[in-house]
């Protein structure tokens, strides 16, 4: 766990907004977005155990493992409440974690994510992605991942810096994230969440078709949809400003 702005030690002088990465990638895929989030609360971007800063870590395979993971080390860190945002497989994990403990979130933000692990409508089944990692190995699999995150694909200026993020995660990392997305699903408990959320969507997003949006903003019933023109599965590259002011203006700053 990275703490980007730690401007002060007092949980009750300062907001949190903690950020969950997705699937092979880690807390530096936010630089884009970090600072123009910072000025009015401290910012707080996770590692996920098998990616990023933590890729030498065990494979995960359950979205739940993963969210008691991030419950556990904030409470270690005395963070008992915060603001919490949470990008494609990350957006699962975050939403399982507000199912888990509500009390300790004041805000949601699900960005790029759904509802359903197996991802109808991704550009390719799950299984499928699984099968060319065991028939083809990593890195090829993985590059074609990342080259569907963007509108430009592998000539998209953040595609060689989000590969290198990618190429971190071990060949056991990458399984236990597809078995991990594809065994979920939150659409038993939508209903009974109940704090404000945000749902952030790239109108050219390949991972996770409009009908995953809808059933998010069906189902949750204080919640409010934002869907970015020209715009892929990483909004937060391709459109860092806009990214930043839907958040900005959705956590309740003026500071954009």
């Amino acid at each position: 766990m990275n703490t980007y702005n730690d401007r002060s030690n007092s949980q009750d002088e300062v907001l949190t907004l903690v950020l969950v990465h997705g699937f092979l990638s880690g807390s530096d895929y936010w630089s884009s977005v970090k600072e123009s989030l910072e000025p009015e609360r401290r910012v707080i971007a996770i590692d996920l155990p098998g990616f990023g800063l933590r890729a030498h870590e065990g494979a995960v395979d359950s979205i739940a493992d993963f969210a008691d993971h991030i419950l556990t080390e904030l409470s270690a860190a005395s963070i008992e409440r915060f603001d919490l945002l949470g990008h494609s497989m990350g957006g699962m994990i975050v939403q399982e974690m507000a199912h888990r403990a509500p009390h300790r979130i004041s805000r949601l933000v699900l960005y790029g994510t759904g509802s359903e692990g197996e991802l109808p409508g991704r550009f390719e089944p799950i299984a499928e992605s699984r099968r060319k990692v065991e028939v083809f190995g990593k890195t090829p699999t993985i590059s074609f991942i990342v080259s569907n995150w963007y509108v430009q694909g592998t000539q998209a200026p953040w595609f060689d810096t989000s590969l290198a993020l990618a190429e971190q995660a071990s060949v056991e990392s990458v399984k236990g994230g597809l078995t991990a997305m594809e065994n979920w699903r939150s659409d038993d408990y939508l209903s009974s969440l109940e704090l404000p959320c945000l749902i952030l969507w790239g109108d050219q997003d390949k991972a996770y078709p409009f009908a995953q949006e809808m059933a998010l903003w069906q189902g949750i019933a204080n919640a409010n949809l934002a869907v970015i023109p020209n715009a892929g599965h990483n909004v937060h590259h391709e459109k860092p400003a806009l990214f930043s002011a839907l958040v900005n203006d959705f956590l309740g700053s003026s500071n954009f």
